[in-house]
């Protein structure tokens, strides 16, 4: 029923190398798979964002990418001295959306005029960022720019720069799938997500990290449908079922109030 993801320029750091089969889900034929790379400040909010949306992603990951040392660990990020940035690698289905749609909700998902990017030494670890690789996904994030521009009163700083031959280095394990994380910890053990590659290879992951970030009554609304759309073990629809009722219980109390 389960089938991985093929790997394209991904270092695994801190020792996440091993692959659980019942964490990936629903994935098609690699052949219609493209990744692409973006940094938007924290990648925990980004990475958030592209699992919240109907985008096309299949698989989400966040990690490192950009700098001058192989495997480096979120301290040395943190501290502006390795010259990585936090950011979301997004393995999308082409046939349900276009580089272009990805870019467009990038832009939307943070605010791209923060001068704070632009900043040096500590804190460089948070940019606005789209990491294209190739001349079609250049003028594509272009568009996008120029586009959200237009909207704004702001200058963006949004940089669009090569990924080339650089790496992307996948976070740590806690740092995955950040929100259903800190929510549900007893739903990642149903779904046996116990690593860094668990969590970026997981399907069920990527939908449930964006339902658990949504605000209660959406978030009631999209896992009735989850539920009733995905297969999941029988531990994690019990679980499941919990946070639902818990969540159309807070919704029904606040209706009163």
């Amino acid at each position: 029923m389960y089938r991985l993801l093929s790997q394209s320029k991904t270092q695994h750091i801190h020792g996440d190398t091993d692959s659980n089969h019942s964490s990936s889900s629903y994935l098609p034929q690699a052949v219609f798979l493209k990744d692409a790379i973006f940094a938007a400040g924290s990648f925990w909010e980004l990475e958030a964002a592209f699992c919240r949306a109907d985008s096309g992603a299949v698989r989400t990951a966040v990690g490192y990418f950009g700098g001058t040392i192989a495997k480096p660990r979120y301290n040395e990020v943190l501290e502006g001295k390795t010259g990585h940035t936090e950011a979301v690698k997004v393995t999308y289905d082409k046939r349900k959306t276009t580089y272009k749609s990805l870019c467009k909700l990038f832009f939307e998902s943070h605010d791209p005029t923060n001068k704070d990017y632009l900043r040096f030494g500590a804190s460089t670890h948070h940019r606005s960022a789209i990491f294209y690789a190739t001349e079609e996904e250049k003028k594509q994030a272009q568009e996008s720019k120029v586009e959200q521009q237009m909207k704004l009163n702001r200058r963006i700083v949004t940089k669009i720069t090569p990924a080339n031959t650089l790496t992307f280095y996948l976070a740590e394990s806690q740092n995955q799938k950040y929100y259903l994380q800190e929510n549900q910890l007893r739903l990642c053990e149903c779904l046996s997500l116990r690593s860094a590659q668990h969590f970026a290879d997981s399907y069920l992951a990527l939908k449930l990290n964006g339902i658990v970030s949504m605000e209660k009554k959406k978030a009631e609304e999209k896992l009735s449908s989850f539920l009733s759309t995905y297969q999941v073990p029988d531990q994690a629809k019990l679980v499941l079922a919990e946070i639902l009722s818990d969540l159309q219980l807070s919704n029904a109390l606040e209706q009163w109030i």
